[in-house]
């Protein structure tokens, strides 16, 4: 059987496996996890602190739940009660300046990058990353639906 890819499409995927590859060996380079690289850069995102739910994307929630562990055995962040059941996931002193040592020079440098574009740019290039994003999903959703379901 033929397979046809795109160049257009190969290259796509490359590059954002190029992309994602670069934040890990940043992380690694850092000491960290790529998980605990993505809590801590949540928390930054949302202020010195966030609630649980806050931490989704790029890992499963058991993988969420040992990185925090042991951040938490590290005293790099601690959890408190954020009314009900939510939980609040919170910078320690020494959570903070591991942050500054490390997350925040990623954050300057995507800073640095986004903001040498104009705003036409990032505009285009965020509707357009958003609207591949929602297509797959919706997509895939159906052939989930369509293909695995059935059996």
């Amino acid at each position: 059987m033929d397979y046809y890819v795109d160049a257009q499409l190969r290259r796509f995927n490359l590059l954002i496996s190029q992309i994602e590859a670069s934040y890990h060996e940043a992380a690694v380079k850092m000491g960290l996890s790529d998980s605990a690289m993505l809590i801590l850069y949540t928390i930054c995102w949302c202020g010195n602190e966030c609630l649980l739910r806050d931490i989704t994307s790029g890992a499963s929630r058991q993988t969420v739940n040992s990185a925090l562990r042991k951040l938490e055995a590290d005293g790099i962040v601690y959890l408190e009660s954020a009314g009900g059941r939510k939980k609040k996931v919170c910078l320690t002193q020494k959570g903070d300046r591991l942050v500054q040592d490390t997350v925040l020079h990623l954050i300057e440098i995507e800073n640095d990058i986004f903001g040498g574009w104009t705003k036409e740019e990032k505009n285009t290039y965020v509707e357009l990353t958003q609207r591949y994003l929602s297509s797959f999903q919706e997509k895939a959703g159906e052939l989930y639906e369509r293909k695995f379901k059935q059996e």
